[in-house]
């Protein structure tokens, strides 16, 4: 079957055209741009690509559009897959109809942590022999892909998106998921161009937990009583996790060291085992206490050999990853955008690195980083960093009225005591922050966008300095 996907380059967009082309499928597929690590996955897997939106992309009549929520009603190639009377759906739908309606879904939800949850689940299933499909927004580090097909009747794990699934299907595209295993991370109002209020953000969660069945099983944070609130609607088993004494399943911190962080788990109050994650901050070790409880009480695999498996998980591309080290500077990227996973990200950082400068740079690109929503909460979110550098906003065309004011976080940081510029381009933020490093420092990017090649333009700076 030949599938034609446009808006290819996004996250979940092209894990599905590598899965597709992996079966067997002719994958094509167009989008403004290719910008890694999806583009150079897109071409890894040998996808067909055409830059720009165009009707010609379409002149050999695909068997099947899958329509990404990219597009809007005015994309050319969008509106002509649909005159041309060729089969189309959202990719919500797609997923539900070629993937999940003979599987069992996973599905992790959550206004943070879904990928790095989701991967995690999906590596540990696969580690400990459960081969389970799994669909993942982001390039997995110990996985082959960020797809697998999986088998019929056993679990697929998939990030459970709450954005709309397309301009012709305005619902949450975790609405379409079927969900019989779920977790569902914080709710903080998100996606503002979707959701206009916390009401309408609140409304997706609370719908999709009435999604699960009776026999199906929600696991919620012990301490986020809006999670809690949208749980009391669950017609299911409602599992808590987190660092509180009255989690029923409850991970107790023991330090983190140079191998990682290091963890006792509990269920039901009795010692379930001793673990060691990985990665940095208490955010990525409640990640890791989902993920385990999903697998095991949703899949049955012993919390022994999870703990085992988990002790070599990687990570996910662009989440705290490390691109590099220069003159002994170490530059991260992170996706982070929303202030929670700001302050989340530089936490973990300023563990895993206590010496040194932590020097923050963020592009507010997102439809809700570039807008005034959260602009008082981005004044506190950088409060680990030692120095921070904002970006113009990376959607100018959004009005002035309604658009965050970077000059006045940058003010806002400073009157709480931190250190803080905006700069008027990428260019004047290599020069200062290469200038300014010395080996030691810890530079992380924040970016949900390419901003510009900043990490390799900091790295050969800093290796020249």
């Amino acid at each position: 079957m030949h599938i034609h996907l446009i808006g290819v380059c996004g996250t979940g967009m092209g894990s599905l055209a590598g899965l597709l082309k992996h079966q067997g499928h002719r994958v094509t597929g167009s989008d403004r741009a290719f910008h890694p690590p999806m583009g150079s996955a897109l071409t890894r897997w040998g996808i067909e690509c055409f830059e720009g939106f165009d009707p010609a992309h379409l002149a050999e009549r695909p068997d099947w559009v899958v329509i990404g929520n990219v597009c809007r009603p005015d994309n050319t190639e969008a509106r002509a897959a649909i005159d041309m009377g060729l089969r189309y759906s959202s990719l919500a739908r797609a997923i539900h109809d070629l993937y999940l309606a003979d599987r069992r879904p996973f599905v992790v939800a959550g206004t943070h942590g879904k990928t790095t949850t989701t991967a995690m689940l999906a590596f540990l299933l696969d580690r400990t022999g459960r081969s389970p499909g799994f669909l993942i927004g982001g390039i997995p580090s110990d996985l082959e892909e960020s797809y697998r097909a999986g088998a019929p009747g056993g679990p697929f794990v998939i990030e459970g998106d709450e954005y709309d699934s397309a301009y012709f299907e305005k619902t949450p595209k975790f609405w379409q998921y079927a969900p019989q295993v779920a977790l569902i991370h914080a709710i903080e109002h998100d996606h503002i161009d979707i959701y206009p209020d916390m009401a309408a953000y609140r409304a997706a969660f609370a719908h999709f937990v009435t999604l699960i069945p009776q026999t199906g099983l929600l696991l919620v944070p012990d301490d986020s009583e809006e999670v809690a609130r949208i749980a009391s609607g669950a017609s299911c088993r409602v599992v808590r996790f987190g660092f509180g004494r009255d989690a029923d399943v409850q991970v107790q911190p023991r330090g983190e060291q140079t191998d990682g962080q290091h963890f006792r788990l509990l269920q039901g109050g009795t010692v379930a085992g001793e673990g060691r994650l990985p990665m940095s901050g208490g955010h990525n070790l409640r990640n890791a206490a989902g993920a385990l409880a999903m697998a095991h009480l949703g899949e049955g695999v012993g919390y022994e050999v999870l703990l085992k498996a988990l002790s070599s998980f990687g990570g996910v591309a662009r989440r705290q990853q490390l691109r590099g080290q220069a003159g002994g500077v170490r530059v991260y990227d992170d996706f982070a955008h929303h202030p929670t996973a700001v302050a989340q990200t530089l936490l973990g950082l300023r563990m895993r690195h206590p010496q040194g400068k932590l020097v923050a740079i963020f592009e507010p690109r997102s439809a809700t980083a570039s807008r005034r929503t959260h602009q008082t909460e981005y004044e506190a979110a950088f409060a680990a960093a030692d120095e921070t550098w904002i970006a113009p906003v990376g959607r100018p065309e959004i009005d002035e009225t309604e658009r965050l004011d970077v000059q006045a976080v940058a003010a806002g940081i400073r009157d709480h005591g931190g250190s803080a510029h905006a700069a008027e381009d990428v260019e004047t933020i290599v020069d200062e922050v290469a200038a300014g490093a010395v080996a030691g420092d810890t530079v992380v990017v924040m970016s949900n966008g390419a901003f510009g090649g900043i990490h390799e333009r900091l790295l050969t700076r800093l290796e020249s300095a």
